[in-house]
């Protein structure tokens, strides 16, 4: 395996330095240089050619939001953010992936000696697993007028009162859609949500992301869906034209009684090394579930997921793997593929036609 170049991009010494010696304990990777802000970073990346860019969102004389913006249309090529654990911090994450950035890590606590280790291996399979992935250019910002770049903010009127479950999303759900994702998967599941109509059935979403992150992420597409989309709660009732995001550092399970199907919110181990997992999404979906029911997994590194589609399709469930061409990285879909547990495999235009198709049918 030829080694991967790594750009770290961070106005901070120490940030440079501890992602330098993560990275440096991988074999296959070569950090190549550093930067200490975005102007910096242009010069290098033209001499040095990196493969992967490890970005932070907050420098002096241009954001990396920006610069991330900018690159994605000039430049495209796998960025991973480096975050912080705060509400800023993951609502511009959030951002940073809608923007085209391939995945993000926490910074790490630097007390805490098995944390750090837990962050470099994050780190070099996240560095890993983007260099192999499919980045495209952001035509949508490329074709942005000049003029619109630096407006003040447009308000709606959740500012004032948040959207709530409609009088048709009160509906008993009869069917569900259960849908598993990890890196890449973020846009993915954005652009099958603002593709759906109010009356399609209630969907539970496993997406590997931790606390905060989550509920960034689920008010971001309620901001632009037509669907009610939140962070879970346990207890939540499942309607149609309802999203539930399984909440970051829990697990997410689907359960059903007499007045239909609801959320358990659950706090145990990590399974896969994730929490919330795919896995457990996806059998307690499987156990419940009504046969006209639909299970899709999505891109993401690893396997989590795989196992728990087979189990949806052995319960007599319809289930869907994402192709490997618009997969960011083609890891679960793959294995899930490889165990016979996919009984279509589509694209996402193909995977929104599939729901909307189920939708027209009967729910």
């Amino acid at each position: 395996m030829e080694r991967i170049k790594v750009l770290i991009v961070d106005d901070s010494a120490v940030i440079r330095k501890i992602l330098t010696e993560a990275l440096s304990r991988s074999r296959y990777i070569d950090v190549v240089g550093s930067a200490l802000d975005p102007y910096i970073a242009v010069n290098k990346i033209q001499k040095l050619k990196p493969d992967v860019l490890t970005l932070d969102i907050e420098m002096p004389r241009m954001d990396g939001l920006t610069f991330l913006s900018k690159l994605m249309i000039s430049s495209p090529m796998p960025v991973i953010m480096v975050s912080s654990f705060t509400d800023r911090g993951a609502d511009n994450t959030v951002k940073a992936l809608s923007l085209g950035a391939v995945d993000f890590v926490l910074k790490p606590n630097l007390q805490n000696e098995d944390e750090y280790n837990a962050f470099s291996e994050e780190l070099v399979n996240k560095v890993i697993a983007a260099s192999k992935s499919k980045i495209k250019r952001n035509l949508r910002s490329a074709g942005r007028p000049a003029h619109e770049i630096n407006v003040s903010k447009k308000y709606d009127a959740d500012v004032i009162i948040p959207k709530k479950i409609t009088e048709t999303s009160r509906i008993r759900s009869d069917s569900v859609i259960a849908i598993g994702a990890s890196t890449g998967g973020t846009e993915v599941i954005a652009e099958i949500l603002c593709n759906l109509s109010e009356d399609v059935p209630g969907i539970v979403i496993a997406q590997h992301m931790p606390e905060k992150f989550t509920r960034s992420f689920a008010d971001r597409i309620n901001g632009i869906s037509k669907l009610y989309v939140k962070e879970a709660e346990d207890g939540d009732r499942v309607y149609k034209g309802t999203v539930f995001i399984a909440p970051g550092g829990k697990h997410m399970l689907l359960k059903s009684d007499h007045s239909g199907y609801k959320i358990e919110i659950n706090d145990g181990p990590p399974v896969n090394r994730h929490k919330p997992s795919v896995d457990v999404l996806f059998r307690s979906f499987a156990q419940v579930a009504s046969r006209n029911s639909l299970g899709i997994i999505l891109t993401g590194m690893g396997n989590d997921g795989a196992k728990g589609l087979l189990e949806i399709k052995e319960s007599g469930i319809s289930t869907i793997a994402q192709d490997e061409a618009s997969s960011i990285i083609f890891g679960m879909p793959a294995e899930a593929i490889k165990l016979g547990a996919a009984d279509m495999i589509r694209n996402i235009e193909g995977i929104i036609s599939q729901i909307v198709k189920m939708t027209s049918v009967r729910v």
